[in-house]
């Protein structure tokens, strides 16, 4: 959802326009101020690097259209303090805003979604303002020192009369006003509070635009004082020869000039071992706008046919809409060192949405656009080695440190659910990061991986089981894992959405084939000794004429009917045939709009049920058919949560309860 403007009125005298920004945006605000209040500092590192994007961006626009310069090719960002107004003012001369564009981003609080955002807060300070980072909110913070902004726009290529003022004290409203500026880009100057003054101070600000932008390849820079011509002065002795006033050489005045204060060196350009973890991190920060730190990163240079540079970071928390594939993802893109794209999804798959961080391409073309992107080999070869890239990095990390590997599976796996079904080359590398409940640990961590199952698994075991229902609880209690508990074999408790589908293209991993509880016959193999298997035909002998009589009384809505080897307590269950839809397939397809067709599925008894063979020896007709469809209807609701005719199933569950108190 996005936060637009609400109004706006203008006045004929001034030119001035005034926009209602929505209710939450003082809340919203007031949040971040106090939030962030720890770490203030944090406003000057969003602005100076939302100014490095804007000269980025006038960089690669300038590729097609070299007028954009507007003569001045020298791209910079700089900050300047004036402690006797008490202003700071970060200004670039990048691509600049034209009155739309400003109302667009300026206007707009969060604007990946407002009330998400206030139903994800905690209360927690420190919670509050990693959230913060995944709203795209970084320009707001400069409220956390001021209490009014004005912004200052000219889009480049536009005439000098055509720049913009935004202006706003954070509160229910902005003023736009049309200016003339001589140059393009962007100023933006904060009147700071009165308790903040510490930072018009030139050497506070010094080293916090040292610690926060070295990184950043555009030079930034501040204004050097000027230094006053100096007169010479004779030495002078007394008497007895000692001296009493110094002699002083003449020095001519030094004028106050911009110096840059950062390498202004793009860091994935340097040597690995020059770049510290402190570096990398604040570099996520940049290219990321995340203000917690990542959980781990990759620097690789890779030559040989396909040339490029890749910095891949894994973060340590998942954005609020990240199960939302259609939104934007991917790294940033340069070429040959310029800028070219944010978010080119063409280089990491859709689930590995996850992944931040930038490539730089030697290859590809300076006007590249993303539908050469689409169908370019180049790219093909750049997606096959950063996707591997990442998976090794994950799998290295689940098999160093697991706990941390926990952390990164909780906040993104099911995302990485999605890699099988996308991802056939690496389909393997996918399945080995996987991991599920399980009947091993009975609890609703997802921390057992298929490797660590096969090493548990029971001698003449050689499938995988497991059951997927609408919650673990569901899976945990569902009645087909009766004969699995019985005779100690593991089973997968699955219960996100996302795994009727995965499993149905994950069939096998390491060679053993995946095995749901609740579809086809069981067949234990060498499990099952031939004890077991004597006293499961003779079962059937003698139960051959209760299954007629059940197949008859359920005609037309079960498959089949079986005696079950699965159940050892509960009286009955259903089961999909080998080749049907299963019941959480048929749910999910359902949810997205899906037409399903109805399959029928085969109803299993559990003969030693003392339930069972009270219906066995029902001679009744009438009464036997409502035993046999109650147990089947309650079997449905065990199974898929719900019955079609729910008003039926209490009607007859009514009846037979009532035929027992007579």
């Amino acid at each position: 959802m996005l936060v637009r403007v609400g109004s706006f009125q203008m006045s004929e005298t001034s030119q001035k326009e005034v926009h209602g920004f929505q209710t939450e945006v003082k809340q919203l605000l007031q949040l971040m101020i106090h939030s962030l209040y720890s770490n203030k500092e944090i406003f000057l590192r969003e602005l100076v690097s939302n100014a490095a994007d804007a000269s980025d961006k006038l960089r690669f626009k300038a590729l097609s259209n070299a007028d954009l310069y507007e003569g001045d090719g020298d791209l910079r960002v700089r900050v300047s303090s004036d402690k006797e107004a008490n202003t700071v003012t970060i200004s670039d001369n990048g691509i600049g805003m034209t009155h739309d564009q400003i109302v667009e981003h300026l206007g707009t609080i969060a604007k990946s979604g407002t009330a998400e955002f206030f139903s994800q807060l905690s209360g927690d300070q420190a919670a509050d303002s990693q959230l913060i980072g995944q709203f795209g909110v970084g320009f707001y913070s400069a409220f956390i020192v001021a209490d009014k902004v004005t912004v200052r726009s000219r889009a480049a290529g536009v005439d000098k009369s055509e720049g913009v003022e935004w202006t706003s004290e954070g509160e229910g409203e902005f003023t736009t006003a049309k200016i003339e500026k001589a140059g393009r880009g962007t100023d933006i100057i904060l009147h700071l509070k009165e308790d903040e003054k510490e930072f018009a101070d030139d050497w506070r600000l010094k080293s916090i635009v040292t610690k926060y932008s070295d990184h950043i390849s555009v030079s930034v820079e501040m204004l050097t004082p000027e230094v006053p011509a100096v007169e010479a002065v004779a030495e002078v002795k007394d008497d007895e020869g000692n001296v009493t006033t110094p002699a002083v050489e003449a020095r001519d005045a030094v004028p106050a000039k911009w110096e840059p204060v950062n390498k202004a060196t793009a860091l994935w350009t340097r040597e690995k071992a020059d770049v510290t973890d402190e570096e990398y991190k604040e570099f996520y920060k940049h290219v990321s706008h995340d203000f917690a730190d990542p959980m781990l990163w990759e620097h690789n240079k890779v030559e040989g046919k396909t040339e490029y540079t890749s910095l891949l970071y894994i973060p340590s928390k998942a954005p609020f809409d990240m199960y939302n594939r259609e939104k934007q993802h991917g790294l940033k893109l340069y070429v040959q060192r310029v800028f070219i794209m944010d978010d080119a999804e063409q280089f990491m798959p859709a689930y590995l949405r996850f992944v931040k961080g930038l490539l730089d391409s030697n290859d590809l073309p300076l006007n590249v656009s993303r539908e050469i992107l689409q169908d370019s080999k180049i790219t093909q070869a750049i997606r096959k080695g950063c996707s591997k890239r990442v998976l090794k990095m994950l799998e290295k990390l689940g098999k160093k440190d697991a706990d941390q590997y926990q952390l990164f599976w909780n906040e993104f796996g099911q995302v990485l659910k999605e890699g099988p079904a996308e991802d056939m080359a690496n389909k393997d590398a996918i399945a080995g990061l996987l991991r599920f409940a399980s009947t091993h640990a009975d609890t609703s961590v997802q921390s057992a991986s298929l490797a660590q199952y096969i090493e548990r698994m029971k001698e003449g075991q050689d499938k995988i089981y497991y059951v997927v229902a609408d919650s673990f609880e569901a899976a945990k209690n569902s009645p087909h894992l009766e004969v699995f508990r019985k005779k100690g074999i593991e089973v997968l408790l699955m219960s996100d959405r996302i795994d009727e589908w995965l499993v149905s293209h994950l069939t096998e991993f390491d060679g053993k084939q995946l095995q749901s509880v609740t579809r086809g016959g069981l067949d234990l193999g060498d499990m099952d000794d031939a004890e077991t298997k004597e006293a499961q035909e003779k079962l059937e002998q003698e139960f051959d004429s209760v299954v007629t009589r059940i197949k008859a009384a359920l005609e037309g809505k079960a498959k089949d009917v079986k005696i079950s080897q699965r159940l050892t307590d509960s009286p009955a269950c259903i089961v999909a045939d080998e080749h049907d839809m299963s019941s959480q397939m048929m749910k999910l397809m359902q949810s997205v709009g899906q037409e399903v067709p109805d399959a029928l599925p085969i109803f299993e008894i559990n003969a030693e049920h003392e339930l069972i063979k009270h219906v066995a020896d029902e001679q009744d007709d009438e009464q036997f058919k409502q035993w046999t469809e109650v147990l089947f209807e309650q079997a449905m609701l065990a199974e898929r949560g719900s019955l079609k005719d729910p008003a039926s199933f209490v009607g007859r569950l009514n009846k037979l309860m009532l035929s027992l108190t007579k």
